[in-house]
């Protein structure tokens, strides 16, 4: 199977959506029990957290934590989005920077301003589209970013999707006061694979997983195994602190083996990440290489993570030689998740 394809089906009872590159599971949502990330609720504030900056929160799903408030009272309402899955026995972890996303278009309620996507290079198209915009957003404190995806998508549907997300952004914002209440649900597994993923084809038909061999793939990931090319081998394991990423050489026994398999590893680990919906501490335990190499290894792991959709910070080298990743938690544990 050569390309990009969009495999739309349900794991037991659970909606998911696998996104295959010439066959091989590239990136996989599932749905989880708890609040989708992009969820808006009407929260209230229920007491500070000295020393942190920050303010727990009242939703309908419980309690939830907002970084960084000023000038908030216990009991004021307020409007904040999810911005990932959270822990076991933790707080929902929320923002009030709202993003209304749809397949082509980003409302930033608050953040004013005309944008294009950088990626998109042609500066006829990128004319073009700015008049879509300026055609469709009034003056005022909303702005709009016109994603990647509008590079080759019709006129019409552009100016659609701005219309829409529009109205929703003004509706949301516009029901500020009140009590906690839900005032929009995240998107479903389906519904963020068509809004995120470009696709030559898409899978809809019962049974897609089997059939295209998404569940063998997925069999896979319940080990920590991941095979490396040239022999080598790494170790992602989670522990109730951090992710623990064990690197090895295998059989190989050259002067060069340690190099390989930590370049190897670099290269694989983005992808492990994502298809097992790992975020938070991450400490890679490497093959043993000398300090000189380290420079050129970190160029390599930036690389590799330059194409990763979840923010991923490189935080550095720990006395013990060890290197240490900061990664946001937007998605469910894929081990909470299959059955």
């Amino acid at each position: 199977m050569k390309g990009r394809t969009i495999v739309l089906d349900h794991i037991g009872d659970t909606e998911a959506a696998a996104l295959l590159v010439d066959g091989v599971l590239d990136d996989l949502l599932v749905d989880s029990d708890g609040p989708r990330p992009g969820t808006i609720y009407r929260a209230i504030a229920d007491r500070p957290v000295k020393g942190q900056g920050g303010m727990f929160l009242r939703t309908p799903d419980g309690s939830a934590f907002l970084r960084q408030v000023k000038g908030l009272a216990p009991g004021q309402s307020l409007l904040v989005q999810v911005t990932g899955h959270a822990e076991p026995g933790k707080a929902i972890p929320v923002t009030q920077k709202l993003l209304f996303k749809s397949r082509y278009a980003i409302v930033t309620p608050g953040a004013p301003g005309l944008n294009v996507s950088r990626s998109i290079r042609d500066e006829d198209r990128r004319d073009s589209l700015l008049e879509i915009a300026h055609a469709e957003m009034e003056p005022g404190p909303m702005g709009l970013i016109l994603r990647s995806s509008c590079a080759e998508a019709d006129s019409e549907e552009i100016a659609e999707d701005i219309r829409a997300m529009i109205d929703l952004a003004h509706a949301v914002t516009s029901d500020s006061q009140g009590d906690a209440e839900t005032l929009t649900e995240g998107d479903a597994p389906h519904l963020h694979a068509w809004r995120e993923w470009q696709a030559e084809d898409v899978h809809s038909a019962p049974d897609g997983f089997a059939d295209l061999g998404v569940l063998d793939q997925l069999e896979a990931l319940r080990s920590p195994l991941v095979p490396l090319s040239g022999g080598g081998s790494i170790y992602v394991e989670p522990t109730r602190a951090l992710i623990a990423v064990d690197v090895n050489t295998g059989g190989d026994a050259s002067p060069a083996a340690a190099l390989k398999a930590n370049y190897a590893a670099a290269r694989a680990l983005p992808r492990q990440l994502r298809l097992r919906g790992l975020g938070g501490q991450i400490t890679l335990d490497l093959a043993p290489m000398a300090k000189k190499d380290r420079r050129p290894f970190e160029t390599a792991l930036r690389s590799a993570f330059r194409a990763d959709v979840t923010e991923t910070a490189l935080v550095g080298w720990t006395p013990l030689g060890h290197f240490e990743l900061q990664r946001k938690r937007d998605r469910a544990p894929l081990e909470s998740c299959l059955p």
